[in-house]
């Protein structure tokens, strides 16, 4: 099966499963599991904080992080499809009381400076305080330039503001650009890196800040039921993972833009090829296909998701030049018959 769903579909290779197999293990809810404490270690100094910590997703990474930055009442602005807000089944609200104020994304994935600083609120009772803005990158595969990231931020900050990234496929824009993961973190006050997207681990996220900061994080974690006991085996997944699995992403994204070209190749299908900056391809077929299409392919061993305004295909280790040239063969195929 060559699966286009996502790159959370990565399963751990033979290597990694050893390494598993053989970590070392400890009790990390007391601090003494050596390789969590070696992966939060690696994973804040990679960008450039002081502190950081193991938890079991990138959406409970987010939850914490914005549970701890902002209290029941106030409120988190960000991009109104990111996917903290839009992904995450309302968990700062339900779970914390802490308010979203989406803001409108522009069509590179960034917000407008001019929206940032509307949103604040004015320090009126009447309305809620304004206490963090939280971005994304990247953003359905763009890569949101550091420059802009910057700027935003130090709005954000002028206003008193707290800032967080989540940065599940930050590694991603790192490969894309050669801007150091440490020079896109620097801005933000807490940032998230997930390890089981294209990284290849099978579970976990890191989210690091200044050491009081996640001091109150790892108290939310336990209040939120995430505290883990003997977790080397899936930190020792995350260690290689970031060890191993992070310049062969550059294959990722090769091969995705031979998919794009390849696809725009076949009559009927489009993809714009300047959307195409990391690892996603998003795929236009006509309108009477949609339903039908992820039928299609999985009778020939292609699994993808079902279409929203277009297909969304992630390209990730998992699928070598094989699986790009079976999808290409069984598209043109069925577009052929269409």
């Amino acid at each position: 099966m060559i699966d286009f769903r996502s790159d959370t579909v990565t399963m751990p290779d033979e290597t990694m499963r050893d390494v598993m197999a053989t970590a070392e293990v400890g009790d990390d809810v007391y601090g003494e599991d050596p390789l969590a404490s070696r992966l939060e270690t690696q994973i804040a100094d990679l960008l450039g904080k002081e502190a950081g910590l193991f938890v079991s997703s990138g959406t409970q990474s987010n939850l914490i992080a914005m549970l701890t930055h902002a209290s029941r009442g106030e409120e988190v602005l960000s991009g109104a499809q990111y996917h903290s807000l839009h992904y995450e089944a309302g968990g700062i609200a339900a779970l914390g009381g802490v308010i979203p104020c989406p803001l409108p994304v522009n069509s590179d994935g960034s917000l407008n400076a001019s929206d940032v600083e509307q949103a604040v609120k004015q320090d009126d009772y009447h309305y809620p305080v304004s206490r963090l803005l939280s971005l994304e990158n990247t953003h359905n595969g763009l890569v949101q330039q550091k420059q802009t990231l910057q700027a935003l931020c130090e709005i954000a900050h002028e206003k008193g503001l707290s800032t967080h990234l989540d940065g599940a496929r930050l590694m991603n824009a790192v490969i894309a650009t050669n801007v150091s993961a440490a020079d896109y973190a620097q801005s933000f006050d807490s940032v998230s890196l997930c390890l089981s997207k294209g990284l290849g681990a099978p579970v976990g996220s890191v989210l690091v800040g200044s050491a009081s900061f996640i001091s109150r994080a790892r108290r939310l974690r336990k209040m939120l039921g995430g505290g883990m006991r003997q977790v080397g085996m899936m930190a020792a997944a995350g260690l290689y993972a970031i060890n191993h699995n992070v310049s062969r992403l550059k294959d990722d994204h090769m091969r995705a833009k031979t998919l794009a070209q390849g696809l725009n190749d076949i009559s009927g299908i489009h993809v714009d090829m300047d959307s195409v900056q990391t690892n996603m391809v998003y795929m236009q077929v006509p309108e009477a296909m949609k339903s039908t299409l992820p039928e299609r392919l999985m009778a020939g061993n292609i699994r993808i998701s079902p279409a929203k305004k277009m297909f969304r295909l992630v390209v990730h280790k998992d699928i070598d030049d094989d699986g790009i040239s079976a999808m290409l063969h069984q598209l043109a195929s069925i577009m052929a018959t269409a």
